[in-house]
């Protein structure tokens, strides 16, 4: 596997960078996790403007283009001879010096890894799964804004700690008010009476680039949309409930904080809403060749 740094491609063991990089002694960077299917690279383009959100969010200034970002994941998929994958791209700000401030980084740092990923087990997509909530609280918007995709993630960390401290692969984090705000690395969703109901985005959730097809395709399929503060007791009593997330996809949840959820097998709005994802993510977004 080869690894783009900077403007060169890299062979994984020897893709390294400087430990006075700020986004390894700070977390002080973004990045964004992109799927490729059948050589589409879904939906680049909402990945890329909320890459350059995000650097906008915290005075990153990028001097690559997006197409010139954009030309560097279709390179990284074809070098590795992918037409199905996982794409991390990371920005960081850059090498600097032991303080805090970013004005001692003078040029920030780009890094594409194509490769492979199996978040959740493949039989979880068919029987569904199970999973708590955790003890931690998403941290608050007003703390760090979630809509930045940053390289801190020792919030969402603790929580996935503390469900497979449990034996789950997975959990709920509440927000400061106790609403549900997302899972670990997931957007959460119900479906209650016909409505498919998801935390709203001022909740401490990120706004997801899948959650934002999930609601295209609830669209498409004519189920009303809410979004609006949601309890653990409104996720208990669904008859529905899935994640989506770019590296899960769409996943169904049967058991939460050992409630069934439905029948306890994965309902049919959620198996209709995957299929429609799956026939969406080979041709919505840019072809590597």
């Amino acid at each position: 596997m080869d690894v783009y740094i900077d403007g060169k491609f890299y062979p994984k063991a020897d893709a390294k960078v400087s430990v006075f990089d700020h986004g390894f002694l700070y977390g002080d960077g973004i990045f964004e996790g992109i799927r490729l299917y059948q050589g589409c690279v879904f939906r680049l383009e909402e990945h890329l403007e909320r890459l350059e959100m995000s650097a906008k969010a915290i005075c990153l200034q990028m001097p690559w283009t997006r197409q010139e970002i954009s030309d560097i994941v279709c390179e990284s998929c074809r070098r590795n001879n992918l037409t199905d994958g996982y794409i991390r791209l990371v920005v960081s700000r850059g090498v600097g010096d032991l303080g805090l401030s970013p004005k001692n980084c003078p040029k920030p740092s780009i890094i594409c890894i194509a490769d492979t990923i199996k978040l959740y087990p493949e039989e979880f997509y068919s029987t569904g799964m199970r999973i708590i909530t955790a003890a931690t609280r998403r941290i608050s918007p007003a703390a760090l804004p979630p809509a930045i995709k940053s390289l801190n993630y020792l919030n969402n960390i603790l929580a996935k700690i503390e469900a497979q401290q449990h034996g789950f692969h997975e959990c709920l984090m509440l927000n400061e008010q106790g609403y549900v705000a997302e899972c670990t690395g997931d957007n959460v969703f119900l479906i209650h009476k016909g409505k498919l109901i998801t935390p709203a985005p001022h909740s401490g959730a990120l706004v997801g680039i899948t959650r934002q097809v999930a609601l295209e395709i609830a669209a498409t399929l004519k189920i009303p949309v809410v979004e609006t503060n949601v309890t653990r007791y409104d996720v208990w009593n669904a008859d529905e409930v899935f994640l989506t997330g770019t590296a899960a996809e769409v996943i169904p949840v049967v058991e939460v904080d050992a409630r069934v959820i439905g029948t306890g097998k994965p309902g049919p709005l959620t198996a209709a809403i995957r299929a429609e994802f799956r026939k969406k993510s080979s041709h919505e977004g840019t072809m590597i060749r």
